[in-house]
């Protein structure tokens, strides 16, 4: 997996304001409103998903690429609800932005044991310890968040270091949806950080 935001020169301090103050109208509830629809569409076809990897050990790859796409979407928004990005997230599974980047490598073959594994004991042996680390890790991100929103209404500038905690926790999220989502049978590792092979 590859999940990237990109690290801007310059931020929009007029963006940031509008975000702040409009943001839930503008980008939140039209976004969302659309997210329930698709989204709900998401869970069937991972219903139907599990099935088929369970006498198949195939990921239908048209229901993949609709899974990839909207994993994209929805990063879209979190980096602009985060503020780690400019500019209007772009609607709907197939959108473009120049600001973000999601890839996943189509898996040829997915076990079919790990999923009966991830579905009976995925909540205990993935989501608590998960859960835990990224919980607390939340608290302490929303604390960069708020620092980093007065640094770029001043300067203009998002901390380097702030913007990579932030991009952290998404990417860990991101790894732990791939996983119980069945696109991937690579446990999530216990960090943000991009691993060797996602540079």
């Amino acid at each position: 997996m590859k999940l990237k935001v990109k690290h801007q020169e310059r931020y929009s301090r007029l963006e940031l304001l509008l975000r702040t103050f409009l943001g839930l109208f503008y980008i939140i509830l039209p976004h969302s409103f659309l997210f329930i629809f698709v989204v709900a569409w998401g869970v069937i076809l991972r219903f139907l998903v599990f099935w088929i990897i369970l006498f198949t050990g195939k990921y239908p790859i048209k229901m993949f690429q609709f899974q990839v796409g909207l994993l994209r979407w929805i990063l879209r928004v979190l980096a602009r609800f985060y503020n780690v990005s400019d500019g209007y997230p772009a609607f709907g599974i197939n959108g473009a932005d120049e600001h973000t980047l999601f890839e996943v490598v189509y898996p040829e073959k997915i076990n079919r044991g790990m999923v009966l594994l991830r579905l009976f004991f995925g909540p205990v042996y993935v989501y608590l310890p998960h859960g835990f680390i990224l919980l607390l890790r939340t608290i302490f991100v929303w604390i960069l968040i708020f620092f980093a929103w007065w640094v770029v209404l001043f300067t203009g500038k998002y901390p380097l270091s702030i913007h990579k905690w932030v991009v952290g926790q998404v990417r860990w999220g991101y790894r732990i949806s791939l996983y119980m989502g069945y696109m991937t049978d690579k446990y999530p590792a216990f960090t943000g950080d991009e691993l060797p092979e996602e540079v």
